[in-house]
């Protein structure tokens, strides 16, 4: 009786047990606090935001799993005592939630900025820190691919506008990513 309980807990761990892959992560950070400015392209202005990438430890659907995690808290370690941000990422101070799913052979993101709110201490405007989201999840989902065998389409739209926010829907993209 022993054994079989022990061969039955074996396969109930085998069950639950999944892969871990440590992949690069990249994800849309407020710069606030700090004398940090993000990269600009020509005629942009300088923001106190940036695309940054970190390591990150996914498991579960890919890259499904992976893209939501670009919306997960970020803290940004520091050694000086009087930067203490609990959460530097701008989906999360925004309000704005991301929504993944895999529709067929293509990869659907949508943000839902149904909620979106700038914070005052945060000096971008609702555009720009759309497209850095945009950006995040575009750099992400290049990066998991670039040594797939096969390639990913994938679909970005912005849910939720309402007429103030209308405008950010032309923000929607579509790009294939890997091979």
């Amino acid at each position: 009786m022993l054994k079989v309980l022990v061969i039955a807990l074996a396969f109930q761990g085998m069950a639950v047990a999944s892969t871990i892959e440590v992949v690069r992560l990249y994800q849309p950070l407020s710069l606030h606090g700090t004398d940090g400015v993000g990269e600009v392209e020509d005629g942009e202005d300088l923001l106190q935001a940036a695309v940054l990438s970190r390591p990150f430890a996914v498991s579960g659907a890919l890259p499904e799993d992976l893209v939501k995690a670009v919306a997960y808290p970020h803290r940004i370690p520091s050694n000086n005592p009087n930067y203490d941000l609990e959460d530097a990422n701008l989906l999360n101070l925004c309000h704005v939630r991301i929504e993944v799913e895999m529709k067929g052979e293509t990869l659907r993101v949508r943000f839902d900025v149904s909620k979106l709110e700038i914070p005052e201490r945060v000096d971008l405007t609702s555009r720009q820190m759309m497209k850095l989201a945009i950006q995040a999840v575009r750099q992400t989902v290049r990066e998991f691919m670039k040594n797939a065998d096969e390639s990913l389409d994938v679909s970005i739209g912005i849910v939720g506008t309402g007429e103030e926010l209308a405008s950010l829907k032309d923000l929607a993209t579509r790009f294939r990513a890997g091979d």
